[in-house]
């Protein structure tokens, strides 16, 4: 299914959710190639980019490749952001979103995140701002509300809706849940309702069938995968293919996982260098290898190998990568 944001055409309407020290470029890039039709950068503070931050200008960076990308900003003063947004309007972005969703301490305190959830007079501020200062179009993610007893998703929706923003993305949480419990698809059937700009919905789209509930549930135009692509960059593919074709496909085996480590690291190391690169990948490796039997000891020796050479030994002496397993790998995830 197909998916437009104002004047951007996406293939498919499957979308890598921003996710901070996750979704850099080697990532993304690996998802684009199993078929995700809309990356994100990792959430860049307007800030940050105002005082000229040094790791700033590397969230930023994006490869020609890696298009269509939304980059993602977050912030709370509507001046810094929409300046900020119109300095890096001209980047190899497509899209500029503006991050009302993220439910981390120190993001929240500072009144930023989903924090401005609880401020709608602001989130108007802002969002109308953006949405002058910029010429591309403009989408925002947000949360259910920020507790349970200030459930404003549909006004924030609607807001955004009414500030000209082009598309609006739903994680049926609220902030105090951060990711634990169920997310509520409900909300994001009542936000589709109430809005006639696309709506893309978030939240526990761990297998195909999860990607086909949520869009039978709640007439959601996209699909934002978050937590669902960490170790399993074939998602995305194996949810075009289910709903295309109403046929599951098999998830890697052990061999195509150890391969997709390798590659990710090689490409980890291409961006980051060989120390810093091995141990960016820990974490990708505890998620690819999370369904394996053993995967505990492996998760261990990772955490001391700092070299390519190294990772090839471990995956080697760990499970004969070059021998087919039926691991599939949908299930470590459901």
């Amino acid at each position: 299914m197909k998916l437009r944001i104002g004047n951007v055409e996406l293939e498919n309407n499957l979308v890598l959710a921003p996710m901070a020290g996750v979704t850099d470029p080697p990532f993304r890039k690996i998802c684009r190639e199993q078929g995700c039709g809309l990356l994100y950068t990792e959430m860049v503070s307007a800030k940050a980019i105002l005082y000229h931050n040094r790791n700033t200008k590397e969230l930023l960076q994006v490869e020609p490749k890696e298009r269509p990308i939304a980059v993602q900003l977050f912030g709370s003063d509507p001046e810094i952001i929409s300046e900020m947004a119109a300095k890096i309007a001209d980047g190899p972005y497509d899209i500029i979103d503006f991050n009302m969703g993220c439910p981390v301490p120190k993001v929240v305190n500072n009144g930023e995140g989903s924090a401005l959830m609880k401020d709608p007079h602001l989130v108007e501020q802002i969002l109308s701002a953006l949405v002058k200062k910029v010429k591309k179009p403009v989408t925002v993610k947000f949360r259910k509300g920020f507790d349970e007893n200030q459930i404003n998703g549909v006004e924030i929706a609607r807001i955004a809706e009414s500030c000209g923003v082009a598309a609006v993305a739903v994680h049926g949480r609220t902030r105090q849940q951060f990711y634990s419990g169920q997310a509520d698809w409900d909300i994001i059937g009542q936000i589709k309702k109430a809005v006639k700009i696309p709506v893309i919905g978030n939240g526990d789209i761990f297998t195909p069938e999860n990607a086909r509930q949520m869009l039978e549930d709640t007439g959601c135009d996209g699909l934002m995968i978050a937590r669902g692509a960490q170790g399993n960059p074939w998602i995305f593919g194996r949810i075009q293919h289910y709903l295309e074709t109403g046929e599951i496909l098999p998830g890697p085996n052990k061999e195509e996982i150890c391969q997709m480590i390798l590659r990710h690291a090689r490409m980890q190391v291409e961006w980051k260098g060989e120390l810093l690169g091995m141990k960016e990948m820990r974490k990708h490796i505890a998620w690819y290898t999370a369904g394996f039997p053993h995967s505990a000891k492996v998760r261990r020796k990772c955490n001391y190998v700092e070299s390519l050479k190294g990772l090839e030994e471990l995956l080697e002496q760990f499970g004969n990568c070059s021998e087919k397993s039926a691991h599939s790998h949908s299930h470590s995830h459901s």
